[in-house]
């Protein structure tokens, strides 16, 4: 069930393209809520609104917001001309987007001539916090990048500051979002257009996928909405691409599955991946090498993937100027350094792919 509660919008906190901030007061409690404006309309200080307050009274991992249903301010409120393609389909939020690949498209005839991603690298990652230290490195070389977001995390794009500042700083060159995922500058019915619309219509050099803030995940073998990651490699193969897996690496955090190369990363790899993957990892101190190298050969992924390895030192600069506060699950670079190093040396290997180089591949003997 879910949980809904009146309020009044106080001060409004931030606001930007698809998303509005306030300050709401419910009961008499000052508490915080995001409005959707695609979803709800436009809102201002004042306005009475319903609520969807049932994250945080579980105490789930949304930062404290609510979220706006429905502006009572403006009960009637008409859709935008253009689309047919709904997303979040039969639910009361079912939303009106024009999509990518739709006849009222101006990108309709590139669509239906796409068949290709002609050997276009694309970078499969499952956290929202790898896309920006991947965008930063391939901008900084001078690639175009684009973004192709997935539906296994948050649904609106405009959740996602990280995306809005690479965007306002032109770190990406657009962004498509896919399944149920909506609000980027491409919409797109699935994983396969998607890519080739990032291709095609963005003229990408080099693709990022990965879901928007917020990945599920239960602590089980399968229950993590990760496991999007094998698909899209997959895809990516399907589609005549160059796939290369970035693996989630750790030596920080206290759980033991997420320990080196993360139980998500080798469930994908032995279990869901089809296909020959590029698989880079970053040269790290002899111990913790030794460990990566130990789940490699216990999984038996040698055989299937190009194992590349890369040294990042010299590249940590670019992160350290990041524009974008850069963490994943709370902790920074120095506290999490083998993570952001393993999405130096993936972006490093996407270089290489297009530039045309030898890859640095590992070969046990």
């Amino acid at each position: 069930m879910l949980e809904f509660k009146r309020g009044i919008l106080g001060q409004e906190l931030f606001s930007r393209p698809g998303i509005q901030g306030f300050e709401v007061r419910i009961e008499e409690r000052k508490e915080k809520c995001i409005v959707y404006p695609p979803l709800s309309g436009e809102a201002r200080s004042g306005d009475e609104v319903i609520l969807n307050t049932t994250a945080v009274r579980l105490g789930l991992g949304s930062g404290g917001y609510h979220y706006v249903i429905a502006n009572l301010r403006q009960p009637d409120k008409h859709p935008i001309s253009g689309g047919h393609i709904m997303k979040m389909r039969y639910t009361p939020m079912q939303l009106k987007v024009l999509s990518v690949e739709e006849e009222d498209s101006p990108h309709r005839q590139a669509m239906l001539e796409a068949e290709s991603l002609d050997n276009t690298p694309v970078l499969v990652a499952t956290l929202h916090s790898m896309l920006a230290p991947l965008a930063l490195y391939l901008h900084g070389q001078g690639y175009r990048t684009a973004y192709l977001m997935t539906d296994g995390a948050a649904l609106p794009m405009a959740f996602s500051n990280t995306v809005n500042i690479l965007k306002e700083r032109n770190i990406i060159c657009g962004s498509v979002t896919v399944g149920h995922a909506f609000g980027g500058d491409l919409e797109a019915v699935n994983v396969y257009s998607g890519l080739l619309a990032a291709k095609k219509v963005l003229q990408a050099d080099v693709i990022v996928s990965a879901m928007g803030p917020g990945i599920v995940g239960t602590g089980s073998k399968w229950g993590f909405t990760g496991v999007e990651q094998g698909d899209i490699l997959n895809a990516v193969e399907s589609l005549q691409g160059i796939p290369i897996a970035v693996p989630r690496i750790s030596f920080a955090d206290a759980r033991e599955r997420h320990r080196g190369i993360s139980h998500h990363t080798l469930t994908v790899l032995k279990r869901i991946c089809r296909v020959e993957a590029i698989l880079p990892l970053p040269e790290l101190e002899v111990g913790k090498m030794s460990y990566i190298l130990e789940q490699m050969s216990k999984e038996e992924l040698w055989e299937s993937y190009i194992c590349c390895l890369e040294r990042v030192e010299s590249f940590q600069y670019i992160l350290n100027n990041s524009p974008v506060k850069l963490s994943t699950m709370g902790r920074g670079l120095q506290e999490e350094p083998e993570f952001f190093q393993a999405l130096l040396a993936a972006a490093r290997v996407a270089e290489r792919v297009l530039r045309g180089e030898r890859l640095n591949q590992i070969r046990l003997a």
